[in-house]
């Protein structure tokens, strides 16, 4: 029962993160999970749901994404994970999720103390690949590579769809890349991929709702939510860790 009041929800706002507001709340998913296993085992748990919940949602974003950013993102993507592959049984869980919400939590507030940003930002090349570096890496971890991309793509102001799409995008090809490290590492075993079978069902009932949601919140209130959603999953990383 314990297990179920945290993995039901942190299935379902996962779906919920991918059908409509692009990665906002998926980093929480590997911390609630971590209630009630270990870290390790709840990442291993929520791969295959993640990269379930990235085809499902494929559909409705196939195609919309922006390529300009895709370029830089996903070089820098690859080189994260390579790293978090080779440093896995080195890395301490506890002091990442800590940066990793130290980040999110300085970024929210940054962005409400300088409210500048009336016209987008350009895309920063050197910036982004800084950031989807850290995605990769942080996303090998624990599935937190939100906030750092967040980061980099929230300050453009795309458009909502083009944003969903492009964050969706860029986690459907990481997330893939990653099975093949998570392999290699014995990551899967008969009762982590059991559980995965077992909550996977909820997946499309989540992607749905995120897609409902999405289409009935204006511009200015789906980013207020994005980065709520990013200051909470912070707030949770440092909470859960101290």
């Amino acid at each position: 029962m314990e297990f179920l009041l945290v993995a039901l929800p942190a299935v379902f706002l996962t779906g919920l993160s991918k059908g409509g507001f692009g990665g906002a709340f998926g980093g929480i998913a590997v911390p609630l999970l971590a209630l009630s296993m270990a870290p390790t085992q709840a990442a291993a748990v929520m791969l295959p749901i993640l990269c379930v919940a990235d085809v499902v949602g494929l559909r409705a974003y196939y195609g919309k994404w922006d390529l300009a950013n895709l370029k830089i993102m996903l070089p820098g993507a690859l080189v994260g994970v390579t790293i978090g592959a080779l440093t896995f049984h080195l890395m301490n869980e506890r002091v990442i999720a800590l940066l990793i919400g130290g980040i999110a939590i300085a970024f929210v507030v940054a962005n409400l103390l300088v409210r500048a940003a009336a016209t987008p930002a350009p895309i920063r090349p050197k910036r982004g690949l800084a950031l989807s570096t850290l995605a990769g890496f942080t996303s090998f971890v624990s599935h937190a590579g939100g906030p750092p991309i967040m980061m980099h793509l929230l300050p453009q102001q795309l458009d909502k769809v083009r944003y969903v799409a492009t964050v969706n995008c860029f986690f459907l090809l990481t997330n893939a890349v990653k099975l093949v490290p998570y392999t290699l590492l014995g990551q899967f075993s008969r009762d982590n991929l059991l559980t995965s079978l077992a909550l996977a069902p909820l997946v499309p009932l989540g992607v749905w709702t995120g897609l409902w949601l999405q289409s009935r919140v204006n511009h200015l209130w789906f980013y207020r939510i994005a980065r709520l959603g990013l200051l909470g999953t912070g707030i949770q990383l440092i909470v859960k860790n101290l």
